[in-house]
């Protein structure tokens, strides 16, 4: 989601409290759309990231520094001139607008003092910085709008600055119960996008929490809600703003159950209860490891891109094969029937006349009347004959297809399960193996440049709550290496019932495993499978020592005979990871 207006509240504030006073040493533009600003003070040494990118407009503190030009762009030589040491008084943010005002003292040629203003708009596509005097004129900007390119502000050296009103949006932090009744109930659109269509700085999230406090329908329509509803609409919302104006924050990232940031806020966000919500410090923390974690899952996508579209295609072709062999092989269910329709015409067709068409024939396997048809140019015997070869030619192909959808059922769920694994791949090292089984497999053409594979994942390694042990497959090799070499005959060995995905094992070394090591461990192999996204998954769960390994099976694929099982969540927050 975007930064949205109670997002930038809390950055005002943070911001504030770690810079105010604080002295400008550095100022860089990594980025043709950024800055990063090195302040020192009595607080210490500081970076701020400013950016106006069109796609994720940003403001955090951050720790970590990023590489600059040589040669620095026009617009931070200008900064450099103005305020290259000049004295941080105070950031502030006009209502709950997407606007970050900086003020800074410094002192001009003649030694006199003088104040600027630095302008971040943080709005999409129409994000800016722009640099202005105490008088509100502009100096320059990190982006320049004419005229042309926009017909509501100019955004040009030596123009007035000003914030366009483009949209009739009450300030939050000020309206009264009648006009937010006025603005949000009168619209004959949905109850959530009325709410942030009528208040400023008020994102789509914020308007479906509060939709959820006010235990209203976010899609029902704001024009139909009800007096007393509306009267318990606007005590939530005061109750929010109420926070907000106090500086009442909590930095969140809420997590859905695959462990991938879903949202974040500086509120709590009541409607996502059931998921992992992590809270943050600060805001700047909880930007910087949201987008960081954002970007990881982004490049991940991208560097799977083509062992997606390699493993898909050849799982399309599997399964279009395995409908074509499932029809041919219903077509062979008929053999048994041309059996007996020669055997019962090798016992009845000695009076069986020339040029008969038929036979009526007692069937003694089932005791009914049947009809054999025949062909009048052959004699009983020659007719017997054709059934037989039929029977033959039928059962051969019986026979041979049975093996090939083995085959192939074999090749799709090891396809299934390369998928999985690529979904569940939370580094480039993860895809290594994948990519390597994708080789061995026969479905990428492998290169032989004379240097060996380096592999360095490795599975991921879980504590339980009572101390045990616990060890998850990233791929089907791993779980091979799990199962039948890492672990011994008396650990615990789990896997999501009828699913591809991870083994997990359970070292045990000697001990009895208490039952909410058990239920640990079935959550971390539901939620390292397919099936993760359900609300419970079935786990089996066995000895490893009744896990075996058929001759010329897939990788990872293992059978046994006797298991227990359990229907558990895929939930696995609250157990330690150690390494993985």
């Amino acid at each position: 989601m975007a930064l949205d207006g109670i997002v930038i509240c809390n950055i005002v504030a943070e911001l504030n409290e770690t810079l105010a006073g604080a002295r400008i040493s550095k100022i860089a533009q990594p980025e043709a759309d950024a800055l990063l600003f090195t302040f020192k003070g009595v607080n210490g040494q500081h970076r701020l990231l400013l950016s106006a990118s069109a796609s994720l407009p940003l403001v955090y503190l951050t720790q970590a520094n990023r590489p600059s030009p040589l040669t620095a762009p026009n617009f931070c030589m200008l900064l450099r001139k103005h305020i290259g040491n000049g004295r941080l008084l105070r950031v502030w943010q006009p209502g709950l607008e997407r606007i970050i005002h900086f003020e800074i003292e410094h002192f001009n040629e003649l030694g006199d003092v003088c104040r600027k203003d630095l302008i971040l708009e943080l709005m999409g596509k129409h994000s800016n910085l722009i640099f202005c005097d105490d008088a509100g004129t502009i100096i320059d900007s990190i982006k320049h709008i004419s005229a042309q390119t926009s017909s509501v502000r100019e955004v040009l050296p030596g123009r007035p600055y000003f914030i366009a009103q483009t949209q009739e949006k009450c300030d939050p932090l000020t309206v009264s119960e009648e006009e937010l009744r006025a603005g949000v109930f009168r619209c004959p659109m949905p109850l959530a996008k009325a709410i942030y269509s009528s208040c400023t700085g008020i994102s789509p999230l914020i308007a479906e929490e509060l939709c959820h406090r006010a235990g209203l329908e976010s899609a029902q329509s704001a024009n139909t809600i009800r007096e007393l509803e509306q009267v318990h609409f606007c005590r939530q919302f005061a109750l929010l703003m109420e926070d907000v104006r106090a500086h009442r924050f909590t930095p969140n990232i809420v997590y859905d159950r695959d462990r991938t940031p879903v949202e974040f806020s500086s509120l709590p966000l009541t409607m996502y209860r059931d998921l992992e919500q992590r809270p943050y410090e600060t805001a700047s923390s909880m930007l910087e490891q949201y987008y960081a974690e954002k970007d990881a899952v982004t490049r991940i996508r991208q560097k799977s891109s083509d062992l997606r579209r390699i493993a898909a295609t050849a799982l399309d072709r599997c399964r279009k094969k395995y409908e074509l062999q499932s029809r041919q092989l219903k077509d062979t269910e008929k053999r048994d029937k041309y059996k007996v329709y020669g055997e019962l015409l090798h016992t009845y067709g000695y009076n069986l006349e020339p040029g008969a068409k038929s036979l009526e024939a007692l069937n003694y396997y089932t005791n009914e009347m049947i009809t054999i048809p025949l062909d009048g140019t052959l004699s009983a015997q020659e007719n017997a004959q054709k059934y037989f070869d039929r029977y033959s030619k039928l059962k051969r192909t019986y026979e041979a297809l049975s093996q090939h959808i083995r085959e192939t059922e074999a090749e799709i769920a090891q396809l299934e399960s390369i998928c999985t694994f690529m979904d569940l791949a939370l580094s480039e090292e993860d895809l290594v193996q994948v990519r390597e089984e994708l080789m061995d497999a026969g479905y990428i053409r492998r290169r032989y440049t004379g240097k060996k594979v380096k592999i360095t994942s490795r599975p991921f390694h879980y504590v339980s709550s009572d101390g045990f042990d616990m060890y998850v497959g990233k791929n089907n090799y791993q779980n091979d290496d799990l199962t039948f070499r890492f672990a011994s005959g008396s650990d615990w060995w789990f896997h999501a019932k009828g699913a591809p995905g991870s083994h997990v094992i359970v070292r045990t070394e000697g001990r009895e495993l208490p039952d909410r090591t058990f239920e640990e461990a079935a959550r971390l192999a539901a939620h390292y499978s397919r099936n993760r996204s359900a609300e419970k998954v079935e786990i089996d769960y066995v000895e490893k020592k009744h896990v075996k390994k058929p001759n010329g099976a897939k990788p990872g694929f293992v059978v046994y005979y006797t298991n227990y099982s359990m229907v558990i969540p895929s939930d696995i927050s609250g157990i330690t990871l150690v390494s993985g």
